[in-house]
């Protein structure tokens, strides 16, 4: 494989069938997802076939790119594309969960004390302002708050010694030690793998011994929202860390040359930072 340093030009692929088929898997998955929450009986069959297809073309679009990338097509100029393209995907995400950070931040220091004064006692005779108290008695079920121990706090010392041993494995590859590599990143996405067993379980947790759903109010919607879609996160970033991980037992990748590498782990090191966030806001405070 030649070393990004050695290609002049700036590869160009030519025309592709993926975006095309990509974009009719997508409204394929939309028009199943909009008949399957509205109850049509074929809804749930065409959504998931619109799930499958897109992940088969993006299998094969991806095979495509491995393939150009092995063969020597991609220079120094493609690799900052990438870089670039991959950075600003993480800037996206990072607003996509600030969103979310900021409904968390407005429902509990503006809401709260705005629904607690004494105009909207006239409405809310029996609501306190206490984060977690359901509401009104009678407007949602009682529950019981998550607390930070002891699984999320297993689950925080797991993402963070999974940081620790992807950063073992990236020196590993940049050193040219394989094995050493393909070890660390193995024991990286096992560690992913059980903080999402131990997310499943707190969730059987929530809802059969604390009562916590999704209808629990504020409370109940804005902690499914963020630790959901950051376990969506962790089992995304496991999958690529997996496909690289495939990659670097295939012969992939040489020390000066492994984007494909660093973009996963820019991205679970993403997860990680956003995992602390949630830690603190969601479960301490």
């Amino acid at each position: 494989m030649s070393s990004p340093h050695t290609v002049p030009h700036y590869f160009v692929p030519g025309p592709s069938k993926w975006p095309m088929a990509a974009g009719i898997s997508m409204l394929v998955t939309m028009l199943g997802a909009s008949a399957w929450v509205n109850s049509v009986s074929w809804g749930p069959v065409v959504c998931l076939a619109g799930i499958a297809a897109m992940l088969l073309v993006l299998y094969f679009w991806f095979g495509d790119a491995i393939g150009e990338s092995e063969s020597g097509m991609y220079g120094r100029n493609i690799d900052l594309s990438y870089r670039w393209s991959m950075s600003w995907f993480i800037f996206s995400e990072v607003m996509f969960f600030a969103a979310f950070f900021g409904a968390l931040f407005y429902a509990r220091a503006i809401s709260m004390p705005w629904l607690s004064d004494l105009d909207h006692k006239f409405i809310w005779p029996d609501y306190a302002p206490t984060w977690g108290n359901g509401g009104p008695a009678g407007v949602t079920d009682s529950f019981q708050t998550m607390g930070p121990f002891p699984i999320p706090t297993i689950n925080t010392a797991l993402l963070l010694l999974s940081g620790v041993t992807l950063t073992i494995s990236h020196h590993a590859l940049r050193e040219g030690h394989r094995t050493k590599t393909a070890i660390w990143l193995a024991a990286t996405i096992l560690l992913g793998a059980v903080f999402m067993g131990f997310q499943v379980y707190e969730y059987i947790h929530a809802y059969q011994e604390l009562n916590l759903k999704m209808t629990s109010g504020i409370y109940g919607s804005t902690f499914f929202m963020l630790t959901g879609f950051h376990g969506f996160h962790v089992t995304l970033g496991a999958i690529m860390l997996s496909v690289i991980l495939y990659r670097v037992l295939k012969g992939h990748f040489t020390a000066d040359h492994h984007f494909g590498f660093e973009g996963a782990a820019w991205y679970w090191h993403f997860v990680d930072v956003v995992w602390l966030g949630l830690y603190v806001v969601v479960y301490w405070l």
